[in-house]
């Protein structure tokens, strides 16, 4: 199995424990509060990462690196956002199959913007992505 299978399927694992932890987490609480305080620690545990990996000592990127990391850092930020409130007031499935949508709006805008192949395959997969998640929220 290639690595990348390896590190996806582990993304996804701790991407549904987050999902988990943080409705847990959300209740009585306020959901841009509960954002900040999970992006500090996201911010520690990550800058811990650079450093024990050695990491830091690669710092000099490109203006195009820095400008499109930071475009990323706020588009997560605002992701973060409207799904720690989406989470508060809906139920984590229906929010979370929603997020999921964003697979279909990745593969288009990955076609449209870095070039990359459109494959029969791929865009399939999207239809049963948005298939599933218009199924799954419809009331």
């Amino acid at each position: 199995m290639p690595s990348w299978i390896v590190y996806a399927l582990l993304s996804a694992l701790f991407a549904a424990l987050t999902t988990i932890f943080a409705k847990a987490g959300l209740k009585d609480v306020n959901p841009d509060l509960a954002t900040a305080i999970r992006t500090v620690i996201i911010l520690i545990f990550t800058w811990g990462f650079v450093f024990f990996k050695g990491a830091q000592k690669e710092m000099a990127l490109s203006r195009g690196n820095w400008t499109f990391l930071v475009l990323s850092g706020i588009a997560t930020g605002l992701s973060w956002i409207f799904y720690y409130r989406a989470l508060q007031l809906g139920k984590v499935a229906e929010v979370s199959i929603i997020d999921k949508g964003s697979i279909a709006i990745t593969i288009l805008l990955a076609f449209l913007f870095l070039r990359e192949p459109l494959t029969l395959r791929v865009a399939a997969g999207a239809c049963l992505v948005v298939a599933g998640m218009v199924i799954a929220v419809w009331k």
